[in-house]
């Protein structure tokens, strides 16, 4: 299945895409009319939702018709992976890690697919920079869950391009004001469930700028694979229906190509992960100013 969150900002539902042209909004087919994604991975309605395709054309609308929101709107975290593929270590030459690297990104950071990601204010950073990742969504709470038992809280996978702000991040040493500016994740375009990827191990990977294709991998070469992330995170951070673990980036990144190459306001960042789709952002200049006292 397909899962989106639809509608207009800060009122998103949920609904399932059922063809190439239309959905199922699932706040009114579902019985449990669950308002939110969360509501509907937390409830355990995945099947109830699946069945609901066959329903009739009074919950179905045309996917064109209607906003798409980030699959989850608001998770209560977003937890990253750095240097989780060996090519994006060796271009930085650095070791292979011996344990994950871990940071955050704060929910605000949140955008979908098709919504800007907005330049910050050259007086606080300069080089904007994309990063194509494979990002797990969770389905049930986990804690202290073992890696064999690790999938069973996964509801699905979506996309995350994780926007980093390289300046940030060579000045603090640590990434979580770095790679947090508002519009720095942007997700989507919707939840593909893990019955439909029976292997997240084995997609295709890329993130495109413009016509340039900039990084072309394959999560197979991943360091730290699906069930150990879920496991070792687990182990001292709950996790929670709706929460999203994004499985890092392999080499190509803008920051070391030769020369280096920043995000500008016209660009267009495309990522594609295969038996998922493409998310795809347009890049403009600024954000909201200070509010007047």
């Amino acid at each position: 299945m397909k899962l989106i969150s639809f509608g207009p900002a800060g009122q998103e539902r949920p609904g399932l895409v059922v063809d190439e042209t239309h959905l199922i909004d699932l706040s009114r087919a579902l019985r449990a009319q669950p308002p939110t994604m969360i509501d509907l991975l937390a409830g355990d309605l995945l099947e109830e939702a699946a069945a609901s395709a066959g329903t009739g054309d009074e919950f179905r609308l045309e996917l064109g018709a209607v906003r798409l929101g980030a699959p989850v709107p608001n998770p209560s975290k977003i937890l990253c992976l750095g240097l989780n593929y060996r090519d994006h270590a060796e271009e930085q030459s650095k070791p292979i890690p011996k344990r994950p690297l871990v940071f955050s990104k704060p929910s605000t950071a949140v955008i979908a697919h098709g919504e800007p990601i907005r330049l910050p204010d050259p007086a606080f950073e300069t080089f904007t920079d994309p990063e194509a990742e494979l990002a797990v969504v969770i389905g049930s709470r986990a804690t202290c869950v073992s890696e064999a038992d690790a999938l069973d809280h996964v509801a699905g996978y979506t996309i995350l391009n994780d926007v980093s702000g390289r300046d940030t991040q060579n000045a603090e040493k640590q990434w979580v004001r770095a790679k947090g500016f508002d519009t720095f994740a942007p997700t989507g375009p919707w939840i593909v469930t893990k019955d439909e990827i029976p292997d997240p191990h084995a997609l295709d990977i890329a993130c495109i700028v413009n016509s340039e294709v900039r990084q072309k991998s394959n999560t197979r070469h991943l360091i730290f694979d699906v069930p150990f992330l879920v496991s070792y995170l687990s182990r001292t951070i709950t996790l929670l229906p709706g929460d999203l673990i994004s499985t890092g980036t392999p080499g190509g990144v803008g920051i070391f190509r030769d020369p280096p190459v920043r995000l500008g306001a016209g660009d267009t960042v495309r990522i594609e992960i295969s038996s998922i789709g493409a998310l795809e952002n347009p890049v403009m200049h600024g954000r909201k100013e200070f509010s007047s006292p």
